[in-house]
């Protein structure tokens, strides 16, 4: 019998080593374990391999994903030389994920952002798949981008603003917080800009939120009517008209006060980014900035840049993404030091008018809800990544805006 213990031991272990595989317990943010049953990592969820408990135990208090480092097509290892996948559809709908690939074609790659480019011709309409009789093309969503970027007669001229983007790092330094920009990012900037209603009320809003999540935020008479004047005036705009008659004609909203009310949910909507009731909102988090367990969290605005930069509580470090506009908009991702705390990637439009900004998020947030969105400005190809919060929501189950931002086309 004594020989028999060690075995039974041995046993035991393993069968509690097996059942701990089977769980996110003591787990949350591993690397991958091929020999896991499943996976606790923050990829998990893209590659629809999760633990059953990973919702529960590692995403409970983590809001949604900053943006990764913008990949230039001129840093990036060829394709080709790694491995060759497919990029179309053809002869793959349904097919099982395989991370090696490109683009995908299964069930859930609409979700997931990163289907084929054909894949709506190909596959959309085939059983198995969603694919709404009103839904929205990417190329009627590249059409109207270029509508929104060509009446936005409020964005900065070439003469407004002077850039000293100084030193440009690589995607895999961003993280090394080390200032390489000893001047800062903006030499010049025409502050007459800001005297136009909709950058006036728009600045207006930037000093009500408090930038620590945990803090509930509590807004006075005057705050709140300044969040309506914004959108008063952003709606007066050409490029809000046009997102509006987009979104009409395609059966998303039935009247403008429908859509505006809409607006100033999901965007100034507060919910609880971290222990406290309303502490956060979309508009708070894309556009002024928050800090969260000790670094910055969205800050995607150019003006809200320029602001603290001037005042001496940002500094620029590097950027390692320069859009290819030679003209405003353009789109930088920046690195920097906000009054003691670091961003490792803020890409944000330059240059560009708030109703501008407030437009193509909103866009992206109707129409692809935490997907990627892929449009194009001028003829160029970009894309913005939107997320939802799912943790509660408004009206029939709508969901606040988490954050938005913008990417290279080639992520």
């Amino acid at each position: 019998m004594k020989a028999c213990v060690p075995l039974i031991v041995v046993i035991l272990c393993g069968l509690a080593w097996a059942g701990n595989l089977e769980s996110c317990a003591s787990r949350c943010d591993e690397k991958f374990n091929r020999d896991a049953a499943c996976q606790c990592d923050r990829r998990c969820p893209h590659h629809d391999d999760c633990c059953p408990d990973y919702e529960h135990l590692c995403a409970a208090d983590e809001g949604p994903p900053e943006p990764k480092a913008f990949l230039d097509p001129k840093d990036a290892i060829p394709a080709s030389h790694l491995y060759s996948a497919p990029s179309s559809c053809q002869g793959r709908c349904r097919e099982a994920y395989d991370k090696h690939h490109p683009c995908h074609c299964n069930d859930r790659c609409q979700e997931f952002g990163d289907c084929c480019e054909d894949f709506d011709s190909l596959c959309g309409d085939r059983e198995g798949f969603s694919h709404s009789s009103d839904a929205i093309t990417t190329e009627e969503l590249q059409s109207i981008s270029e509508v929104i970027y060509r009446v936005d007669t409020n964005k900065a001229q070439k003469e407004d603003i002077v850039l000293n983007s100084q030193n440009r790092v690589s995607p895999s330094e961003t993280g090394n917080q080390v200032d390489r920009c000893p001047e800062p990012l903006f030499t010049y900037v025409n502050e007459k800009l800001f005297s136009k209603p909709t950058y006036a009320a728009f600045i207006n809003l930037l000093n009500n939120y408090q930038r620590a999540t945990g803090h509930g935020e509590h807004f006075s008479a005057q705050q709140l009517e300044e969040q309506g004047i914004f959108l008063r005036e952003v709606m007066k705009t050409a490029v809000m008209k046009e997102l509006y008659g987009f979104l009409h004609h395609q059966n998303r909203y039935s009247s403008e006060q429908e859509f505006v009310d809409d607006l100033e949910n999901m965007w100034f909507g507060l919910y609880s980014r971290g222990h406290e009731e309303g502490d956060s909102s979309g508009f708070e988090h894309v556009f002024s900035g928050e800090v969260k367990k000790g670094k910055v969290v969205g800050f995607h605005n150019w003006i809200r840049f320029y602001l603290q930069e001037k005042e001496g509580l940002l500094d620029y470090y590097s950027h390692n993404y320069d859009g290819p506009w030679n003209s405003y908009p353009d789109v930088l991702a920046m690195q920097f030091n906000w009054d003691g705390y670091y961003k490792e990637v803020g890409s944000a439009f330059i240059g560009s008018s708030p109703e501008f900004e407030f437009a193509l998020y909103s866009l992206c947030f109707i129409t692809r809800p935490g997907k990627k969105c892929r449009l194009s400005l001028g003829g160029y190809p970009l894309a913005i990544q939107t997320y939802t919060w799912d943790k509660t929501t408004y009206g029939n189950g709508r969901k606040f805006i988490a954050t938005a931002y913008v990417v290279s086309s080639t992520q």
